[in-house]
């Protein structure tokens, strides 16, 4: 534990980053690496979360011509899917695992509440926290952010497409500035994409930290987890 900096961290996934190159449903490579991280971080005493988002298999934006909260309930429960894959490989691994959903559906996972999920952390598995916050009109980066609030993390992980939060996309502005460090005021006032605005206030409010990183060298999990200089601080 001596190089490890946070105790217990939320790590957030898009569901995206599950499905590798092929941007829709699963990797198996990409979730073998990412679900060694998630091992090689228990191993050296860190608690872990996780909730991931649906995105490799749907989006709300897919259901045009849908009533927005069918979409919404769909999306849900495609972020349980993603879990499900997330805990059987991590088993796999002689990891355990839970999942804990936001809705009720006991043949395939228990429900959330704070005190199993503590009495899960405290038996050292590693607890994946799916279907979102359970409402619609609500992302997983809130999800993410009110689980986070609950269980007292000490960081939320936020592993990205790029190395941390810029001034601008710098896929598309090459004169875009990397921060070391920023405010969660920052982020809100200048419109930066790190979260969506309410899982940032809800942040702010709570005062937890969020680590931007990129995902593309997966061992940056376990980098972000000891808190090595490879993204971007929120706090």
């Amino acid at each position: 534990m001596s190089d490890i900096k946070y105790k217990r961290v939320l790590l957030k996934l898009s569901g995206e980053a599950l499905a590798g190159e092929n941007k829709t449903g699963l990797s198996a490579e990409v979730v073998d690496k990412i679900t060694s991280q998630i091992k090689e971080m228990t191993e050296l005493g860190v608690q872990v979360a996780v909730v991931v988002g649906g995105g490799n298999f749907w989006r709300g934006k897919y259901g045009y011509n849908m009533e927005k909260t069918t979409s919404d309930y769909m999306g849900m429960l495609a972020t349980i899917m993603n879990s499900l894959a997330i805990k059987d490989a991590l088993e796999a691994k002689g990891v355990k695992a839970v999942v804990q959903t936001s809705m009720t559906m006991v043949q395939v996972a228990d429900t959330f509440t704070k005190r199993d999920a503590e009495r899960c952390f405290n038996e050292g598995a590693v607890v994946i926290f799916g279907g979102g916050t359970g409402l619609p009109y609500f992302s997983t980066d809130s999800a993410a952010a009110l689980r986070a609030a609950e269980i007292g993390a000490d960081v939320i992980l936020v592993a990205k497409t790029i190395d941390g939060v810029y001034s601008a996309d710098p896929k598309i502005d090459p004169n875009a500035i990397k921060y070391t460090e920023i405010t969660y005021d920052e982020v809100l006032n200048k419109d930066l994409k790190v979260m969506d605005a309410s899982a940032i206030a809800v942040c702010r409010d709570n005062n937890i930290p969020l680590f931007v990183f990129a995902l593309q060298d997966t061992e940056n999990i376990v980098r972000a987890a000891k808190g090595e200089n490879i993204g971007t601080i929120v706090k």
